[in-house]
């Protein structure tokens, strides 16, 4: 889904050109939460990948998550290099050898500590590549996305390397993989074509 600004909307016995530029400026609920995601984000601490989860339920932000070291351990940053690029591992595999959570994961993480619930909420992931400040297609990965699955979420917004944001309905990926199998995803994380060729965006 690519991003569009909201409609006009009339007030009563008020009309004009700066209600009408007040309201085409204001943006959906979905990048409203993107664009909190994307701070969430800046508390990274990977090399690779700045990213950044909040969920939503009710329209209440109920929690956050982003990328980095379990608490209390050393992180990424502090050793000073990434351990998955010292031992060349691409984008996408041996997860068991990062030393972060995921965003997504903490999101998730960070509720059951506080004992919320996350049925029916939405997830709402911003990313880049902190190396070239790039946007990217922030799709969760294939652990993350089986989180989120028995999370019982509803709905997954995702931004994109083109600026804008995908919408993704969990229900989707269930049926999905009833009729196939995970790896026949059409939006993988780590796939060559999901951003690392994409055009610097102007």
């Amino acid at each position: 889904m690519k991003r569009k600004l909201s409609s006009p909307k009339k007030r009563a016995g008020v009309s004009g050109p700066q209600d009408a530029s007040q309201a085409a400026l204001r943006v959906s609920k979905d990048e409203y939460y993107l664009g909190i995601a994307r701070e969430v984000s800046r508390r990274s601490t990977c090399f690779r990948r700045s990213i950044g989860a909040i969920i939503v339920r009710d329209d209440q932000i109920i929690s956050t998550g982003y990328v980095g070291a379990p608490r209390k351990t050393r992180d990424s940053l502090e050793h000073g290099f990434c351990l998955r690029d010292r031992l060349n591992i691409p984008h996408g595999q041996r997860y068991e050898l990062c030393r972060s959570v995921h965003a997504e994961q903490n999101a998730i993480i960070n509720a059951a500590r506080a004992g919320v619930s996350l049925l029916g909420g939405d997830m709402f992931i911003y990313g880049r590549d902190p190396r070239t400040n790039r946007e990217i297609d922030a799709f969760p990965c294939f652990i993350c996305k089986k989180m989120i699955i028995n999370a019982g979420l509803n709905r997954v917004v995702c931004s994109t390397s083109t600026g804008g944001f995908q919408v993704f309905l969990v229900e989707d990926w269930i049926r999905d993989w009833q009729k196939t199998d995970i790896l026949d995803d059409t939006h993988q994380y780590g796939r060559p074509i999901d951003n690392e060729e994409q055009p610097k965006k102007k």
